[in-house]
This record gives C-alpha cells, structure tokens and sequence, in this order.
C-alpha cells in the first residue's frame, strides 16, 4: 500500500489505478487523443472519470519521438485553461500536470493539479525539481535516455533493467535530497528505448519493485504494441490490454492509458484473478 499526499488529499494505492490521459496537443501520436478545446476535455474527463480514473493527466506538448518541443508560454497557453475547467467542474478530482517546465508546473498546481509528470527527471529545466520540493506535491519520475527528440536515434543499455533501475535510484536520492517525499516511479517505457528494450523491462518490471515507490507503467497504443502486431496506434488497443495485463502480474501500480474502461476491467480481472 503507499499513501500519497496530493495537496492535503490523500491518495492511497491498495490495489492498481488507472491514470487518464488529456492530450491539449495537436501533434500527439494518437490521433484520438487531440483534444482541440475545452468543452470537448470537459466532456472527456467526465467520461474517463465515470469509466473510473483514479488521475486524469493534462500535458499540452507532445513528447513522441521526434516530436518538436514547444515553449513555456505555449504551453501554458494550452494547459492551464484545461486545468482549471476540469478543476472547476471536477473539484474532487486528482490532477497531475504532464510538463518538464518549472513555472508551467507551478501554476499548473495553482490552478488545480496536485502532482507533477516529468518525462525529464529534472534535466531539461533546472528549476524544476526545487519547484517541486517548494510546492510539496508528489512527483512522478520517469526514465529517460536523451530527450524527445533524440531518444530513438540509437538507444544503448549494457542491461536495459539494471542500467534504467540503476538511473532510477540515483535520481530518487537525489530527490530525497531536494526535499521531495512522495516519489511515483516510470521505468520509460518508449523514452529512449527500442521495442526490444521495453518487452524486456516489462518481463523484469518487479525488479523496479525494490524502490518501494508506486510503479507507473506508461504502455498505451505505443509502437511498442502496434508495430509488433504490424497495426496502427488507433488499433491498438487489444495489444495494450494485454501488455497493461503483463504489467499488472509484474507489479504495476498505476496504468497511465488513453481508454480507461479497458484499463479498469483488465484491473478487475486482475485483482479477481489474484484474490
């Protein structure tokens, strides 16, 4: 069981949760993930909350491979207005904002969301994690080699599990440093690695288990899945109920997904499975 304090409200994990995603990008990778304005993300994180997101994660730059990276004030332009719709109708709501932006983060959490979602583990805005710590808000920390737009070009591990697992725990002392307490783990799946790489972390996920932190698993409609099957990512989504089902017999905590239904049955015939 962990315990996460999201701006007062805690949040336990006694057993998997599914995080929701809300993409205010034009460029994500999944097509049906592009939400284009705010009434329509309204719409969709009511769907995502009665289909049973524990967290709706609210990003506004694409962070596929390849993908360009946007500015700060673009960015805020696209996700502050999202989160506070969705904070304002959805009061009770868990909201982590997807950004490696310090000021985006900051007030991203004035404006609703309670936990931080960085793809860069800090690297990419130096003032991101003394934000966090300053905030007092948990902190999703994900692996990464190299960033968005260089991470495919030819990623290297001498032992993908121990290298990632190694990275991890050296950042979490880090952090610990830093002040910040409530610590979410992301091996990365995708982020600088090739589909050879993310089958085998996903065979060797309670290895991450040891960190004694929640273990995100971020596997949905990622070419992973789709370029095995030889399929596209809005096909995809037989395949990602079968890796989310792998992750969850692995150790997974929390399933960051784009179809929360799907997520959530797989959780309940997982937990019927191991009662």
């Amino acid at each position: 069981m962990f315990t996460l304090n999201c701006k007062g409200q805690l949040l336990t994990i006694k057993e998997p949760i599914v995080m929701g995603i809300l993409n205010t990008t034009p460029d994500s990778f999944y097509d049906d993930s592009r939400i284009s304005n705010v009434d329509e993300l309204v719409r969709k994180a009511e769907q995502m909350i009665k289909d049973g997101a524990t967290i709706l994660d609210l990003g506004g730059q694409s962070t596929r491979p390849n993908s360009e990276r946007i500015l700060e004030e673009e960015e805020r332009k696209r996700v502050l207005p999202a989160i506070e719709a969705v904070h304002k109708n959805f009061p009770g709501q868990i909201i982590s904002i997807d950004t490696f932006y310090a000021s985006v983060a900051r007030e991203a959490i004035e404006a609703g969301a309670s936990i931080i979602n960085d793809v860069s583990a800090g690297t990419i805005d130096a003032n991101l994690l003394l934000t966090v710590a300053q905030l007092g808000v948990p902190y999703i920390l994900m692996h990464i080699q190299g960033n968005p737009q260089t991470m495919q070009l030819d990623p290297q591990y001498k032992n993908v599990t121990l290298d990632v697992f190694d990275a991890l725990s050296f950042k979490l002392k880090e952090l610990h440093h830093s002040g910040i307490k409530d610590i979410i783990i992301d091996p990365g799946f995708g982020f600088g690695k090739t589909i050879s790489h993310n089958f085998r972390l996903l065979r060797e996920l309670n290895f991450f288990t040891q960190l004694e932190r929640p273990l995100l698993v971020g596997l949905s409609r990622k070419g992973t899945v789709y370029k095995t099957l030889g399929t596209t990512a809005d096909k995809a989504l037989n395949g990602t109920t079968v890796l989310h089902t792998i992750a969850l017999l692995n150790g997974a905590n929390i399933l960051r997904v784009h179809d929360v239904r799907e997520a959530k049955e797989a959780i309940q015939l997982y937990l019927a499975y191991t009662a």
